[in-house]
């Protein structure tokens, strides 16, 4: 990267983080259940409510206990169901349709983070109804206040029902728009364990490894605060007591509530602290070529970490000793390098595989440019890479068939 490049960056995430103090990043209010919603939806005068979701939590039974809830209290609901893992401008703008149509106030997202980033989209859609989807993407484009968002997560990984982020897909070209601004955070969050007993292992395992992801990027970065380092080291504790836990035995009510603290704990620290290259290139693979961003990160992320090198190798080696896999006698680089085999020792615990089959070639150079383009400058990262440099991940981690 030319020097005048880097300097740039360093100088935004700098400029960034001295205007962490006064940016108007806020909480979700936490609701204990699906039931105690009926006292918030009060509150909010609502009368007709946009559920976002996708087709497996209904089949699955997931909304019952909110639309009982709200047969109930006697609010109208319509359902919007189609939401895709990589949720698309298309999602967005057929919800945006049934929303308008049943003339709803409120949007509540259940499910995981594809969910919740369609109804964010969805929440800027209606309060921003001449700028597409692409219009609002990058950083502060959405200013307004979004109707009532409540956010469901049915998974533990996603810590999408504390950011100010939602990524949204465009189906034509592959690229994925990142609207990150802080009305997108949602005004409340259901942390409820029952909802996410029915998860799969598969889905428990990745979506947790991204809880981690975001934990473990938040804190090796160099914009971050104590009260973001704190909330990632606790979120990455948390994933380490409890991830294979949840995934072994997916009733075990106390993993399970572990598992959604920690990935609410992760969401906020990365919501002020920012993510890195890991989130990039998971990016790139989910737009390109639909891959769920759980399994994209927990892949890539100990390729990442070894490529930081002594750049992060002392926070590293901070987190292995947080979380009992290296002493805090070890050097900062073997410390670091037990961090990163006990990462993928939990991958290759709970089935995660190493490689990622599909990857073609010929897609990596276009895939690394957008990687690049969302990274730098925005992401704080412990050493910044080129676009080159980005590509080599892309084949490290691509599964090859003999054909190629």
């Amino acid at each position: 990267m030319f020097i005048l490049k880097k300097l740039g960056c360093r100088i935004f995430q700098i400029a960034f983080r001295a205007a962490l103090p006064i940016l108007p990043y806020r909480e979700p209010k936490l609701v204990s259940s699906c039931e105690a919603l009926d006292e918030v939806l009060k509150k909010e005068k609502t009368a007709s409510v946009l559920i976002v979701t996708d087709a497996g939590i209904v089949k699955n039974g997931l909304t019952v206990p909110l639309t009982e809830m709200l047969e109930k209290s006697g609010v109208r609901y319509s359902i919007y169901d189609k939401t895709q893992p990589n949720p698309t401008v298309a999602n967005v703008e057929e919800a945006l349709t049934v929303y308008h149509a049943n003339k709803c106030d409120t949007l509540i997202a259940i499910g995981g983070g594809s969910a919740m980033d369609c109804a964010k989209a969805v929440g800027a859609r209606v309060v921003y109804p001449k700028k597409t989807v692409g219009k609002m993407g990058g950083i502060l484009r959405v200013l307004r206040r979004l109707p009532t968002l409540i956010a469901i997560p049915t998974t533990a990984g996603t810590g999408s029902e504390t950011t100010l982020a939602a990524v949204i897909t465009d189906s034509d070209t592959y690229h994925k728009y990142a609207v990150m601004s802080f009305p997108l955070i949602p005004h409340y969050a259901v942390l409820d364990a029952a909802l996410t007993y029915t998860l799969p292992p598969h889905l428990t395992a990745t979506t947790g490894m991204d809880a981690l992801t975001h934990a473990v990027e938040a804190y090796i970065g160099r914009s971050t605060t104590a009260e973001t380092r704190r909330l990632a080291l606790e979120a990455t504790q948390l994933v380490f007591e409890n991830v294979n836990k949840a995934y072994s035995d997916g009733s075990d009510h106390a993993a399970r509530e572990n598992m959604l603290h920690a990935a609410y704990k992760a969401g906020i620290a990365f919501s002020k602290s920012y993510v890195g290259y890991i989130h990039a290139v998971a990016h790139s693979l989910g737009g390109r070529y639909g891959i769920p961003h759980g399994l994209a990160n927990a892949v890539i992320m100990p390729y990442v970490l070894e490529a930081y090198g002594k750049s992060a190798q002392k926070k590293l080696h901070r987190l292995g000793v947080a979380v009992g896999v290296c002493a805090k006698t070890d050097s900062h680089e073997k410390g670091a390098k037990k961090f990163i085999e006990a990462i993928k020792n939990l991958n290759a615990d709970m089935g995660i595989p190493s490689k990622i089959a599909g990857i073609k070639k010929e897609d990596i150079p276009e895939m690394a440019k957008h990687a690049e383009r969302e990274a730098n400058p925005l992401y704080p990262v412990p050493k910044l890479m080129t676009k080159k440099e980005l590509e080599s991940f892309y084949y490290q981690i691509a599964e090859w068939s003999e054909a190629e």
